[in-house]
Formats: C-alpha cells, structure tokens, sequence
C-alpha cells in the first residue's frame, strides 16, 4: 500500500499550527537560522520532521515535510503559485514563523 503524498493546505496547516502556537517547535542539529543566507535549517514539531529553506535575500520556503506517519510534502520548483505552503500562510503567520525560526 503507498503513502499519499502530503499536499500544499496540510503542510501549511501544521505551519500555521506552530505559529499560533499549538504545535512547539524545536530545533534538530546544530545549524542556526538567525543570520544564515541560503541555507537549510531542519526542525521537529510534535513528531514532524520540516526542512526549511532561506535564500539570499531573506526569503524562505518550505524545502520537504514528514508526518509521524511518513506522509510527505517535498517542494518542486516547477511548482504553481499557491502551491507552496509559505505562500498560503497570512502576513502575520508568516511573520510569526519567521520569528521563531530565528528563536529555535
């Protein structure tokens, strides 16, 4: 039996759970966020496993994500705008993630 794939609106979902707080987030590893350019950072939430992206000019994205279950979201450049689930966050739960991205 294959895993569905997670989509876009779930991985988003759980984003949108960290920023507001119901999900605590926690960082895997050694690399720092805060002041890294271009560069991966993997984090835990409540058994998730979310490797993020930053690019050059301070942007990110959501490079993959893992469910407890092993359901997948993995991102594809070639991707549609909406599709990407930093994109489907609001400004302010956008803002909030960043945050805490920083902090963890």
């Amino acid at each position: 039996m294959s895993v569905t794939p997670l989509t876009a609106r779930e991985t988003c979902q759980l984003l949108r759970d960290i920023a507001l707080g119901t999900r605590t987030l926690y960082r895997l590893g050694d690399a720092c966020w805060a002041n890294t350019l271009d560069s991966t950072l993997t984090v835990g939430a409540d058994g998730w496993l979310i490797t993020f992206h930053t690019h050059d000019d301070g942007r990110f994205h959501c490079e993959r994500c893992q469910s407890p279950e092993g359901r997948l979201y993995a991102f594809d450049s070639a991707q549609r705008y909406g599709t990407d689930p930093i994109e489907l966050l609001s400004t302010w739960e956008h803002a909030r993630l960043a945050q805490l991205l920083t902090e963890v």
